[in-house]
């Protein structure tokens, strides 16, 4: 696409301030993670609540990679060639929402959609449970719609040498609707809002989270503004129906370049790792406590004290998180920068002194990438053995690090690679244009790369104006991301594959420790199961296993360092 491709107009995003910019390109993300935290705090212990057994619950997770390898590449390839004249993400963005809205209401009321229709008890919830696996399935498909298509708006819109800094706030946006989530979580919201919302925690929780997907990717809807494609005039009558599109993506998937590949490559065995932690590691936190330290009343609602218990611990990750996304590219080499060793992003001026420091040695993306994930395998690698709630919220409180990096990282890269594929300026050539200081706030394409310097030059704020012309053929029309899409899909295939591996890793663990309905949280059981509440627990092997695959990660980093 990147040859030939028409647009007209230009993106632009609304603000006065470069942060203001970002944090409205970006505050999509922030609804992303009301839903995904709603899932993964709350929805394990609501399907082991109905009677879920956890052998069959790790067979209902495989909902996530599956969306996720089916929607992202496909979303991202017709959003490449949409020619809507709203752009060409969103869209896709404002669909994926609405219905993200629908499924996360009938999520907190599956049993009162299904009391309607069924009286009998037994059956009741049998159907519960087939409704509320039958509605995941759905939400996880509908959320990866806005998914892909919101971090394609961000390096859509960014030139090459802001991908890190786009990147970068993404893993903020992404830490704010963790902290915001998980808080929201840990508190009694029943006590504090009555039967507004729902009589129930669970209920409050997922209306509450469809509200802010609405309000959070309403505003980077509204702030930024695309290009409109027009098409490729190099493949006059190209079709495109749903065959090509699935064929071109298994071409561009089985022709990746090196340095993608590697990319991949590090994504594929980390994600094993995080498939556990993110979809089950809120509800050991909770069963730890029903284990060893619950002095309530055993007829209690043990799905609230194992939602806050989580999400209490999960609100520690988060917060680290959010801090490490903010301090840590001040710290951190851009890849961009090795032909600028000159070059450092502005730190906020109080703390210049302090990363002045820093900066002398600082490490490179990669080293950090790498450090990222032996930081996580040395945390979760004790997971079996920890049986206090403040011991496990410590070892998760210290993957807020690796987290943020781990979110930061693989896009920057991307972000980078697939700029430099869609011109063929080589990057000397864009980062001597970055030089040259614009004469308006209305940027061409020539000015393109200044953009990422204007911070480091300038103390008054810029506004990120890119114009593009309709042609990319040279230095003044150099073209920023048309096939974001798309790789930012198969980027996605290598982030869901792993969450199959680790769907039947936990499917293996669960039959043999644990083959019963959940002793903690299954509300009727059947008179022949009898399950202790001792020995391991399945899910703290699940996340041991993860360590060691966070190992093999950072081996990885190896190959992305020598295709470089």
């Amino acid at each position: 696409m990147a040859n030939g491709a028409q647009w007209t107009g230009q993106p632009r995003i609304k603000g006065s301030s470069e942060s203001l910019q970002m944090a409205l390109l970006t505050a999509s993300m922030v609804g992303l993670q009301f839903c995904w935290g709603t899932e993964m705090t709350y929805a394990t212990p609501y399907l082991l609540s109905l009677g879920l057994s956890k052998s069959k619950l790790s067979l209902v997770w495989i909902a996530g990679p599956l969306s996720g390898l089916i929607m992202q590449p496909v979303v991202g390839m017709i959003s490449d060639r949409s020619k809507s004249k709203y752009g060409r993400r969103r869209p896709f963005m404002v669909a994926g929402t609405v219905a993200v809205f629908v499924c996360l209401l009938v999520l907190g009321w599956t049993k009162e959609l299904v009391g309607w229709f069924v009286e009998d008890r037994e059956l009741r919830r049998e159907s519960a449970i087939a409704v509320a696996v039958a509605d995941i399935y759905v939400l996880d498909f509908v959320i990866n719609i806005a998914q892909s298509t919101c971090r394609a708006l961000v390096v859509d819109t960014l030139p090459v040498e802001k991908q890190q800094l786009g990147s970068a706030w993404c893993s903020r946006m992404i830490g704010i609707g963790h902290m915001l989530m998980y808080a929201l979580g840990a508190l009694d919201l029943k006590s504090l809002t009555g039967n507004f919302l729902g009589d129930t925690q669970f209920k409050k929780v997922c209306a509450i989270a469809a509200v802010a997907m609405v309000i959070a990717q309403g505003i980077s809807c509204w702030a930024v503004t695309e290009r409109i494609y027009l098409g490729d005039s190099m493949s006059v009558g190209h079709r495109t129906g749903i065959t090509s599109i699935l064929r071109q993506i298994y071409s561009t998937t089985m022709n990746v370049p090196e340095r993608i590949q590697a990319i991949c490559m590090v994504q594929f065995w980390s994600w094993i790792g995080w498939f556990p932690f993110l979809f089950y590691g809120s509800t050991w936190v909770g069963e730890i406590y029903l284990r060893h330290e619950d002095t309530s009343d055993p007829g209690g609602d043990a799905l609230t004290e194992v939602g806050k218990a989580g999400s209490a611990a999960y609100l520690a990750f988060a917060i680290i998180s959010f801090a490490a996304s903010i301090v840590l590219p001040w710290l951190v080499q851009s890849p961009d920068q090795d032909d600028r060793p000159g070059y450092t992003p502005r730190p906020p001026q109080g703390l210049e002194s302090a990363v002045a420091v820093v900066r002398k040695n600082r490490p490179t993306l990669l080293t950090t990438w790498m450090l990222a994930c032996l930081v996580f395998a040395a945390s979760m690698v004790f997971a079996p053995w920890i049986r206090t709630v403040r011991s496990a919220t410590i070892i998760i409180g210290l993957c807020g690090v690796p987290f943020a990096v781990g979110g930061w990282a693989p896009g920057t890269f991307l972000g980078i690679e697939v700029n430099r594929m869609n011109t063929s300026i080589p990057m000397t050539q864009l980062r001597k244009a970055s030089s040259r200081r614009p004469s308006n706030d209305s940027l061409d394409t020539s000015t393109l790369s200044s953009l990422s310097s204007l911070s480091s030059h300038s103390s008054s704020p810029q506004t990120l104006h890119l114009r593009h012309n309709s042609n990319a053929s040279s230095i003044d029309n150099a073209s920023t991301g048309e096939l974001s899409g798309v790789y930012l899909g198969i980027l996605n295939i290598y982030t869901t594959l792993p969450q199959f591996v680790g769907t039947g890793i936990s499917w293996l663990v669960f039959s043999i420790l644990e083959p019963g309905k959940s002793p903690e949280l299954a509300t009727e059981a059947h008179p022949d199961e009898h399950h202790s509440k001792e020995g391991v627990s399945g899910i703290a092997v699940c996340l041991f296993i993860g360590a060691l695959s966070a190992v093999v990660a950072a081996w990885a980093t190896r190959r992305l360092k020598l295709a470089g």
